[in-house]
């Protein structure tokens, strides 16, 4: 399903999925929020805290940016090699609305939560403001050093006091910046048997943050972020919540397939809630693999099985320098790689392996969310 972006903030579409997940869903069961921030590969993930976990300023969400790239070029090794603009202006432009978005969610959410509550516990709390925090900003997550993830002049406008967790060469990208008082680099998630608290300071004890790769990869271009949290849920025949754990993968490039075995086999279990992976299988003359595409993107849902599949990183910016001659796209849809796959498996193109291409995807909520468009992942 394709969303469009309304001309105020946060969208009115936003307004209408959270009210109606309030309506389906106790206090205590909030869902998490993914914000897309310009029409490539920003997002603002909203997080809602456990039952149980206490933040000090009465808020009801832990805010990670990822890749913010907002506004202004990006540019890699120079000008002449590679820069890029968006070809579309972002629709939260600054760190400030990006700011302003999360006090006004917090704020939609406290009231509409509010309205589920006694009036005795109604009276004991406040709506959140500005005036408690210097940011709303909890966390800013990095996956790869290049500008357009990893983009200077944006990560500049962050608060000095939130920690960024980014890949190795990006966090020593961020560090030379002398901007950020804390910067750690993400640990690999080896999958097996893990546990919590999955420690990695400043973060909160219930929420984590890994990162899924290839050792073939020398590159790391193909990696995956995987943010882990515990989750609330309602069992049968119970009133109060217990904890799950949830994740979050987000790949922009595309990860292979076989490496995402590790989250799919974890123990204890990670429930993958969205898979956020770009259709577009981009290219350098054929030399050179970008972004993974659509049938990787496939072949990750197949492994994962994510309630959500959302796309990302599929701007068609505007381009000049010495590698933009050299880049090959294909954009495809969700239905035209599902449609090439079955040909080619009734043409005998390509043996089977026992997929059910088109029943294997049943179920999973594809969202090709525009810039400024937002989600609320419901975990059904």
């Amino acid at each position: 399903m394709v969303r469009r972006a309304d001309t105020d903030a946060p969208s009115a579409q936003l307004r209408a999925e959270l009210e109606a997940a309030v309506t389906r869903t106790t206090e205590s069961a909030h869902q998490p929020l993914l914000m897309h921030l310009n029409a490539d590969t920003s997002w603002l993930l909203q997080i809602p805290y456990p039952t149980g976990v206490k933040h000090r300023e009465g808020r009801q969400y832990f805010n990670i940016l990822i890749d913010p790239w907002l506004a202004g070029p990006q540019s890699d090794v120079a000008s002449w090699f590679s820069q890029q603009w968006h070809s579309t202006e972002s629709k939260y432009k600054s760190i400030k609305e990006v700011e302003e978005l999360a006090l006004e969610m917090e704020q939609r959410a406290f009231l509409m939560s509010s309205s589920t509550s006694s009036s005795s516990r109604r009276q004991r709390r406040s709506p959140p403001s500005n005036i408690l925090c210097k940011t709303r900003i909890d966390a800013v997550v990095i996956s790869h050093e290049f500008s357009d993830h990893c983009h200077k002049d944006t990560l500049l406008e962050v608060d000095s006091s939130v920690p960024v967790f980014a890949t190795e060469k990006a966090a020593r990208l961020v560090k030379s910046y002398n901007h950020f008082d804390t910067v750690r680099e993400v640990p690999n998630f080896s999958g097996g048997k893990w546990h919590w608290p999955a420690v990695l300071d400043p973060l909160p004890k219930w929420l984590s943050i890994w990162k899924v790769y290839s050792q073939t990869d020398a590159l790391y271009y193909h990696t995956a972020i995987l943010i882990s949290f515990k989750a609330d849920t309602l069992k049968d025949g119970h009133s109060r919540p217990s904890h799950v754990t949830r994740g979050i993968v987000y790949t922009p490039h595309g990860v292979e397939h076989e490496n995402v075995s590790v989250i799919a086999d974890a123990l204890p279990r990670i429930e993958t809630l969205a898979l956020l992976h770009g259709l577009h299988d981009v290219s350098i003359a054929n030399r050179g693999q970008l972004n993974l595409g659509a049938h990787n993107g496939l072949k990750v849902q197949r492994a994962l099985c994510p309630r959500y599949w959302v796309g990302t990183h599929d701007e068609v910016k505007t381009g000049a320098g010495l590698v933009s001659f050299f880049l090959r796209r294909k954009a495809l849809t969700v239905q035209d790689a599902l449609k090439q796959e079955q040909e080619e498996k009734e043409s005998n193109l390509k043996s089977s392996d026992g997929a059910s291409y088109l029943e294997d995807f049943e179920g999973v909520h594809f969202e090709q969310l525009g810039n400024g468009d937002s989600i609320v992942l419901e975990a059904g």
